[in-house]
């Protein structure tokens, strides 16, 4: 390995311009035609018609990886042309690994490696290196870079990542049909040598599958594989590098493939025939037997569908599929009876759901199996000779008197005797007997259809050898009757008749009833009675259908007259004995149009005027009364106003006003009067200038003293004349003042001589005549007082 080392390190200094690359560039030589050189200009020798080749010379180093030698790995030679070999010039290196993993000679510049490489961990390393005088410590050109490359050896094998691997493919598949893909990597240099070309071979698994060299795919090497013979197979794949020549490294992996299931196989049942015992007494709808065809597919290859063949006995049986486990279930579909048929035998066919049409050619993918069944024999109840039983009595029949009898039968091979017995929870139990043992039923009691027309009861038969097997069944027992009521008239018992009625005219339509039976289970008569049969009134009309119809004979009746008849109806019914009544219905006269629509059948109606009815007579009073009740509301409203205006109480006592009838001031007194001024006297008005009238003088506001209690008439009159005369917002003088007076309590005070401290006896009102002509009124009306000289009230 270090020969080959050296020996390329040689060569590539001869080729690269090392030592045998001149110095001073040739003419024909450009930039363009040097590769991997580094142009160094020196200081002070720089031209524009000379190129400098760089003073020392190296491209790219290599060392081998791995390298076990006892001395360091040489790995090149660093010379500057300034270097003349007299020690004056000192190499120094930098850069990756620089001192740890190479060094330099400093006076050689020969690079060493010491200590071994792997290719896998660094490739490759860049350094720097640089001549520097030994002296001056000056570098005596630029620092340089480089690169020394880890030369690669076949020192791994080839890996499967992604191993182990598992496949499958489908059974009975042909050759070459596609498996798996596998591959394998190799860590060394792909660029250098064959160390990384990778060659795939089978070491375990032939000849079943084969696998690509180059590309690693798995195929199928045989026909026809079959997963029901062998369904696993292990393949052990190798990959070699070095092109797979002697002494490569090699890497192994394990690949697992399964055979996937496909419907190549019909389900077979393992025998011929399946021998079933079935007790008679199973339940219809129970499972009562399994049979299995084997498929030996695997999941929905191997589902199977059970039918069973038309045939003897298939019609009392139905099979199913059990999905778990994929039996065919029988089931029953009628009950059996050991009695009747002993044994019963089918055939079941078993086949696949889903087919593979690929496969056809081998066969019909079904198989055929025969069943037989045998019923064993099961103690069973009495069975009773009907499902239901019906039966008649007449009504008051003597008690024990038989009626009908049940007979239950015990069908078993041995056959039992059987006893009977009412179920005495029903409603029947106290009506009816039985005979225990020759199942008679009679009566127990007298019946009444009028009460209780059916009885509905249930009889039991159980064995004597064991009285725990019983069966039951109903009984029917409906009473007849007997004619022992008479027909009677329906309603309604009483009929209108028009006054204007002519003979022959039906008025009524009747018919009967009767408590024996329904209406449509007898046939009723209809005719009037022999006292009411002369010289007739009205007659009955039979209609032959049960009902009959009530006949006029008369042209015309008269209420004021005869207002009711009384018509005795005799009914009879066709039972036996014959059964009859006499009915009396009512027939009332009404008034009617001449359309016979009925007016009136009210017997004061008789006596009212011919041209009003008494729907007319209603409305009239009904307007009267409405009339009387708006009169009564309107005086009502008018004294109600009335007694507004007047005194309500003794305390609520105020003048009288005399009107007289006298103009205002016209529109424009706006101020006239204030007549709140009157009704409180205590409120101050503002001195206010009058625009209607002129006054006689002015003064100032008047100031006017608080009235006291109980003070007269009299000193009241003069103080509010006197307010009057002087005030400017007075009403003017021929406009009428009101001395209204608010009561006891009241902030105008009192105007009343009630309660005062003098008595009108002292009051003097002959200044009111001096008032004027305005005035004679009130003077009059208190000078006739003054003469008359009432009493005094305290």
């Amino acid at each position: 390995m270090l020969t080959r080392n050296c020996l390329s390190l040689l060569l590539w200094v001869l080729f690269d311009g090392g030592l045998l690359t001149p110095l001073q560039p040739q003419p024909q030589q450009t930039l363009a035609t040097e590769p991997r050189e580094n142009v160094i200009y020196l200081p002070g020798q720089r031209s524009h018609f000379h190129r400098v080749k760089r003073g020392w010379v190296w491209n790219q180093f290599f060392v081998l990886e791995e390298y076990m030698g006892s001395e360091p790995q040489y790995v090149g030679k660093l010379h500057s042309d300034l270097d003349k070999g007299e020690g004056t010039v000192k190499y120094t290196l930098s850069g990756d690994g620089a001192g740890t993993v190479f060094t330099i000679d400093e006076t050689t510049g020969d690079i060493h490696a010491i200590r071994s490489l792997d290719r896998e961990e660094k490739p490759f390393y860049t350094l720097r290196a640089q001549a520097v005088d030994i002296e001056t410590r000056k570098p005596l050109e630029p620092e340089s870079e480089f690169i020394i490359k880890v030369q690669d050896i076949n020192d791994n094998e080839p890996k499967f990542l992604d191993g182990p691997y598992i496949a499958s493919v489908p059974e009975m598949s042909p050759v070459g049909a596609y498996v798996l893909q596998v591959k394998a990597t190799d860590a060394d240099d792909p660029t250098y040598g064959n160390s990384a070309r990778v060659v795939y071979s089978i070491l375990q698994g032939q000849p079943y599958f084969s696998i690509d060299p180059k590309t690693g795919v798995i195929r199928t090497a045989l026909p026809n594989m079959d997963r029901e013979v062998k369904e696993q197979y292990q393949v052990l794949i190798q990959a070699k590098d070095m092109g797979g020549q002697l002494g490569g490294l090699a890497g192994t992996t394990i690949v697992n493939i399964t055979l996937t299931d496909v419907n190549d196989n019909p389900p077979r049942f393992p025998k011929s025939i399946f021998h079933l015992k079935v007790p008679e007494s199973s339940p219809v709808g129970s499972a009562i037997g399994r049979i299995r065809a084997v498929d030996p597919d695997f999941g929905q290859n191997a589902e199977i569908e059970y039918n069973i063949v038309p045939g003897d006995g298939g019609n009392l049986f139905d099979i199913v599929t059990d999905e778990d486990t994929q039996e065919g279930v029988i089931k029953l579909k009628k009950p059996l009876d050991f009695e009747t048929k002993k044994a019963y035998t089918f055939k079941v066919e078993a086949s696949n759901v889903h087919l593979d049409h690929r496969f056809h050619s081998a066969g019909p993918f079904k198989d055929t199996a025969t069943v037989k069944i045998s019923v064993l024999d099961v103690d069973e109840p009495p069975v009773f000779s009907k499902p239901l039983y019906t039966m008649e009595v007449y009504e008051d029949t003597p008690v024990g008197t038989i009626i009908g009898a049940v007979t239950a039968q015990d069908l078993d091979v041995g056959s039992s005797a059987v006893r009977y017995l009412i179920d005495w929870k029903s409603d029947g139990d106290s009506y009816f007997t039985i005979d225990a043992t020759e199942g008679t039923v009679a009566t127990n009691e007298l019946l009444d259809r009028e009460s209780t027309a059916q009885y509905n009861f249930s009889i039991i038969a159980s064995k004597v050898s064991n009285p725990l097997l019983s069966s039951r069944v109903n009984i029917l027992i409906n009473v007849l009757d007997v004619n022992e009521f008479p027909p009677e008239i329906s309603v309604p018992y009483e009929t209108p008749v028009c006054e204007n009625a002519k003979p022959g005219q039906i008025i009524q339509i009747v018919s009967a009833a009767d408590r024996d039976l329904s209406p449509a289970g007898q046939q009723f008569s209809f005719k009037l009675s022999p006292e009411a049969a002369i010289k007739p009134n009205f007659t009955v009309r039979d209609f032959r259908n049960n009902t009959a119809g009530i006949e006029t004979r008369r042209n015309g009746y008269s209420r004021r007259q005869q207002e009711l008849y009384f018509l005795p109806v005799v009914i009879e019914d066709s039972s036996y004995p014959v059964q009859s009544s006499t009915n009396t219905m009512t027939i009332r006269v009404c008034r009617c149009d001449s359309d016979g629509t009925i007016l009136s059948c009210n017997v004061e109606a008789i006596f009212l005027p011919v041209g009003l009815s008494t729907g007319a007579l209603i409305a009239i009073l009904l307007c009267i009364v409405i009339l009387l009740a708006i009169v009564v509301l309107y005086v009502a409203l008018r004294r109600q106003k009335k007694k507004d205006t007047l005194m309500t109480s003794k305390e609520d006592i105020r003048d009288n006003v005399i009107h007289y009838d006298d103009e205002g001031g016209g529109e424009e007194d706006t101020q006239a009067f204030d007549i709140g001024a009157l009704r409180n006297p205590k409120v101050i008005e503002d001195n206010k200038i009058r625009r209607d009238i002129k006054p006689d003088s002015l003064c100032l506001p008047r100031q006017r003293p608080p009235v006291e209690d109980n003070t007269d008439i009299r000193d009241f009159i003069n103080q509010r004349l006197q307010e009057n005369d002087v005030d400017p917002t007075a009403p003017p003088y021929d406009s009428l003042a009101t001395y209204a007076y608010e009561g006891n309590g009241s902030v105008a005070d009192s105007l009343s001589s009630i309660e005062s401290l003098t008595t009108e006896a002292d009051q003097d009102y002959s200044y009111l005549t001096d008032w004027g002509p305005r005035f004679k009124v009130l003077a009059d009306m208190f000078g006739e007082e003054e003469n008359y000289n009432p009493d005094k009230v305290t």
